[in-house]
């Protein structure tokens, strides 16, 4: 999969005080690799990332990154350590400057988040 083929929207679909159906946002979905802003809370971004296949090998420099599975099977290959396979309500964090690639290899719903104005495809 290329990067041209991930569809990555910033701009949060909501606000403070607004309801999100995140179930109806995740069946909307028809693309193999999207990932959407929900919402801004304070300095950070709450995304949703819909995605199956492979992902790009990229690393954050500045900040962590948070994934939380809502459903399906995620992969997380790290760098010079063991893959981390998380499935529903499971979650982990890579930390800032190691370099990953999420491997998805059924179609899967997850929850990031990250310091606002992240570049979702690396540093």
């Amino acid at each position: 999969m290329s990067q041209l083929d991930y569809s990555i929207n910033y701009q949060p679909l909501f606000t403070a005080l607004q309801t999100m159906d995140v179930q109806a946002l995740i069946d909307q979905v028809k693309e193999p690799w999207y990932n959407q802003t929900l919402i801004q809370v304070g300095d950070v971004w709450v995304r949703l990332g819909v995605m199956q296949g492979e992902f790009h090998w990229h690393k954050h420099d500045e900040q962590d990154e948070f994934f939380f599975v809502l459903d399906g099977l995620f992969r997380i290959e790290l760098q010079d350590a063991e893959t981390v396979e998380l499935g529903p309500r499971q979650a982990f964090t890579v930390p800032a400057r190691m370099l990953h690639r999420p491997v998805v290899p059924v179609r899967s719903a997850v929850l990031m988040i990250e310091k606002a104005g992240v570049i979702a495809t690396g540093d």
